[in-house]
């Protein structure tokens, strides 16, 4: 059985391959700063946005749907991480979004269903 570490890093991978094969460039996993963290911050290249990701990975429904569990006070978290990076990094001019992708996974190697959210604020 996978902890839920485990699981979690098996779901980004594949929401890192779910991007590269939707013609997003990935620029980092895992930013980490006092504000919060960022599972994975992308380009996608055919409008140049610069877009922070959260991946919710899930077994079964029995918490509800992955995407329920970025509340607002994650959204909040992500946000400010999302601010941090833009200002660490000198990113100007460039349009911004906050997604969410939901991994649901039958069995450790089945995954069954990939939900891409745009602009979740």
């Amino acid at each position: 059985m996978q902890t839920k570490i485990e699981l979690g890093k098996y779901g980004e991978n594949i929401a890192v391959q779910y991007l590269k094969q939707k013609n997003y460039k990935i620029i980092t996993q895992n930013f980490r700063c006092k504000q919060g963290e960022i599972d994975i911050i992308a380009e996608e290249k055919k409008n140049k946005e610069i877009v922070f990701i959260e991946v919710k990975t899930r077994t079964n429904l029995s918490y509800g749907l992955a995407s329920e569990a970025v509340n607002n006070i994650k959204i909040n978290h992500i946000y400010k991480t999302a601010e941090y990076y833009i200002f660490k990094n000198k990113i100007l001019n460039k349009s911004i979004r906050i997604d969410v992708i939901e991994i649901y996974i039958k069995n450790p190697k089945e995954t069954i269903n990939i939900n891409h959210i745009k602009n979740i604020i």
